[in-house]
């Protein structure tokens, strides 16, 4: 590797200083090192994640029994006993799909029933499917981690990933599989950064400015630096970078992507992989190209075994085998080796959510992007990439990392490690022969296995399955908002048709005008309670659908306002008989716009959903209405104007709604009821409604994303 990889303003957002950096292998590590950098907190308290839970304990070892360590409760006693201190909490606001694999209620509990100076924000503020995926804490704008692990449940283990491990459990208590990641953390200039990140990220979330505590102003000030950590390197430069997608004004930011694309033209001698997918089509093309090349490095990848749950083994592994098999051709030189870990007994897998690359032991990046699309290109991500350069201090502890890296999986020593790589030049060959002879070790990953769904073979565009960027539908809603100065962004899709204007409009006001507020579910539901005593109720709950559908109101609000008004089963009846009239009517509207003017504003992405549903209709409905590509009265539309049968459009409408609409309907009625009639028979009732209803949807979450999430 001749020349420098990291460049300021190409494939990095800033070059910084780190007076020390240590890599953290496992949350065991990470979660004691946050406790610790947290109890020395004196002015501010920075938290980015994807998903947080305030149950999670920090410490899980005997000295956790001392104190309290939830994370809740952590961060609440902390703030009382240190006077000056704010605690900043940035979580993601997912969608119901999630709903789940989360805590309930954080907003109550990170928010409502925290000190005055704990603030918790849901992040809405991104393109329609996006996510805020960042995972990042900050201490005093002094010490920073960032890397793959949320602060949440599922995500504690230890580098032995013991399978009976009786401390790797939920706040539940039930047991979860052994979980690999990795997490930096920073003390300097680079925390610094960290924090005016988050700063940046807060102020785009909640439209208000931190106040921004400096560590420089104060260079006498302790350190809250993790006693428990030893430092890998000190006094050493670093890139920060960013994934960013183009919303409201802001341009795309693909700094990740640039970095791991000109990291692997870089390389070579070798290249280390570990990460939770592989389906970005642009570093896929870059690999491809180096093993194409008759002199190149080594490619090395440890992934998971299999994705965690039947949605994203339909889609995301689909993807994976796809670009294996790619990549597999273009190995003539046979330079490629795609791995999956294995415990002590040779068969248990450990589930890989690292996002790391390794290049020639010269170039570490690690953050919380996957190799994905969506972490390339469309969600917001954040990388740490530490390059040697002329420093070998460097190049020695980023060797180290890898090194320490493979001895976990193999269960050797790292020393074992190192004497491999100084007797074999094939890092294939190191692998194989630190796995002999014992249980724990790397096993060749088999692309080819079976899948419950071919996803990627159902939705020939994989970019559906794991989208690149917002769909061309909601850049031009985006265009209807204001920027944060307030001015009005004029639309550029005045030539269109006149009724897909309205459409586009109402879209846009249900997203970001008053109108939100207002039509509030408790609003709603107070007209519903007037409908309810009509005797053609059911006539005019299926005209509000209709209605609904026209007016581009979110189905979920709907299906909402109906579990709150009926009870149980009429509400899932009249909900699901609301939805699929809805999508008949708008279907039709569809079909009688007609193909050519719908195909104008639903763009390439869109189009291809209209191909894929005439081709495999019943199976490809049912996923699309479990993947957030476009609004529900959309998806109709393109369906319309496609040539699937109406039969298949209808079932599998039905098929992909009915889950949701159960869970949402017999849970508001419960819930809903017990808080009117309190009472132990009631709270009874309820709860051992709550019981079967939980159990059933964790059955149909496994099956559809896994549980846990793991993104």
């Amino acid at each position: 590797m001749s020349a420098d990889v990291l460049k300021k303003k190409s494939n990095c957002w800033c070059l910084t200083h780190a007076e020390k950096a240590g890599f953290l292998i496992d949350g065991a590590a990470y979660f004691s090192a946050v406790a610790d950098a947290i109890d020395q907190a004196q002015k501010t308290i920075f938290i980015a994640a994807w998903d947080i839970d305030s149950r999670i304990p920090l410490l899980r070892d005997d000295e956790a029994s001392e104190h309290q360590t939830d994370l809740g409760g952590f961060l609440n006693a902390k703030a009382k006993r240190t006077p000056g201190l704010h605690v900043y909490i940035l979580g993601w606001d997912f969608p119901m799909v999630y709903a789940m694999e989360r805590e309930w209620m954080p907003v109550v509990k990170l928010g409502w029933k925290t000190h005055g100076r704990v603030f918790f924000h849901l992040d809405d503020q991104h393109p329609m499917g996006a996510s805020q995926h960042q995972k990042l804490v900050v201490i005093d704008n002094r010490v920073a981690f960032c890397g793959g692990l949320d602060l949440t449940n599922s995500r504690w283990d230890t580098p032995e990933h013991r399978p009976d491990d009786p401390r790797r459990v939920t706040p539940e208590g039930d047991p979860y599989s052994p979980f690999h990641d990795i997490q930096v953390a920073l003390e300097g200039e680079a925390a610094a950064a960290l924090g005016q990140l988050f700063a940046d990220r807060w102020k785009w979330a909640t439209g208000k400015q931190i106040e921004m505590h400096s560590a420089s102003k104060n260079p006498g000030s302790a350190s809250a630096w993790p006693k428990n950590i030893q430092p890998d390197l000190r006094d050493v430069q670093l890139g920060i970078s960013r994934t960013l997608p183009a919303y409201k004004g802001r341009k795309a930011v693909r700094e990740v992507e640039s970095l791991y694309r000109d990291a692997i033209a870089a390389a070579q001698t070798s290249i280390y992989i570990e990460n939770q997918y592989l389906t970005s089509a642009k570093i896929a093309e870059a690999l491809e190209k180096s093993l194409s090349q008759d002199q190149g490095p080594d490619i090395c990848m440890v992934l998971p075994e299999a994705s965690s749950g039947w949605l994203e083994q339909s889609t995301m592994d689909s993807i994976r085998a796809r670009i294996l098999k790619n990549l597999s051709a273009a190995d003539m030189h046979h330079r490629l080796g795609v791995f999956y870990p294995v415990l002590e007994d040779g068969k248990t897998p450990l589930y890989v959510h690292a996002k790391l690359m390794i290049v020639d032991d010269r170039v570490a990046i690690i953050g919380s992007a996957n190799v994905s699309n969506r972490s390339m290109r469309f969600d917001s991500e954040c990388v740490l990439a530490f390059e040697a350069a002329e420093d070998d201090r460097v190049g020695e502890a980023i060797a180290n990392l890898r090194n320490r890296l493979l001895a976990e999986h193999s269960g050797r020593s790292v020393e074992a490690v190192a004497n491999a790589f100084a007797e074999e030049k094939s890092m294939d060959r190191v692998i194989a022969s630190l796995s002999r002879d014992s249980g724990r070790g790397l096993k060749k990953l088999d692309y080819r296995r079976s899948l419950p769904v071919d996803g990627a073979a159902i939705v020939k565009d994989p970019e559906l399955l794991d989208p690149e960027s917002p769909v061309a539908f909601d850049r031009m809603m985006d265009r209807f908002a204001r920027n944060e100065q307030g001015t009005s962004r004029m639309p550029r899709v005045m030539k269109l048709a006149g009724v897909l204007l309205i459409l586009l409009a109402l879209a846009a006001a249900w997203r970001w005008s008053p109108l939100a507020e207002w039509a509030t579910r408790e609003n709603l539901a107070a007209w519903g309670g007037k409908i309810k005593e009509q005797p053609l109720s059911f006539l005019i709950v299926l005209g509000g659908y209709i209605a609904g559908g026209f007016l581009m109101v979110p189905v979920t609000l709907l299906v909402g306002v109906t579990a709150m008004v009926f009870d149980p089963v009429m509400g899932a009846l009249y909900a699901l008989s609301g939805c699929l009239v809805s999508a008949l009517t708008t279907f039709w509207a569809g079909a009688g716009l007609g193909k050519q003017m719908v195909r104008k504003v639903a763009g390439k992405k869109l189009n291809h959903i209209s191909r894929q549903m005439a081709k495999k209709g019943v199976l490809t409905v049912a996923l699309i209405r479990n993947i957030p590509v476009a609004p529900f009265s959309i998806v109709n539309l393109i369906a319309g104007a496609s040539h699937i049968r109406l039969k298949d459009y209808l079932l599998g409408t039905a098929l992909g709604m009915t889950p949701g609409i159960l869970a949402i309907t017999i849970f508001a009625d419960r819930l809903l009821h017990t808080i009117q009639h309190p009472g132990w028979v009631n709270g009874l009732i309820a709860a051992a409604l709550a019981v079967v209803m939980i159990a059933g949807n964790v059955w149909v979450t496994k099956r559809l994303s896994g549980k846990g999430g793991k993104k």
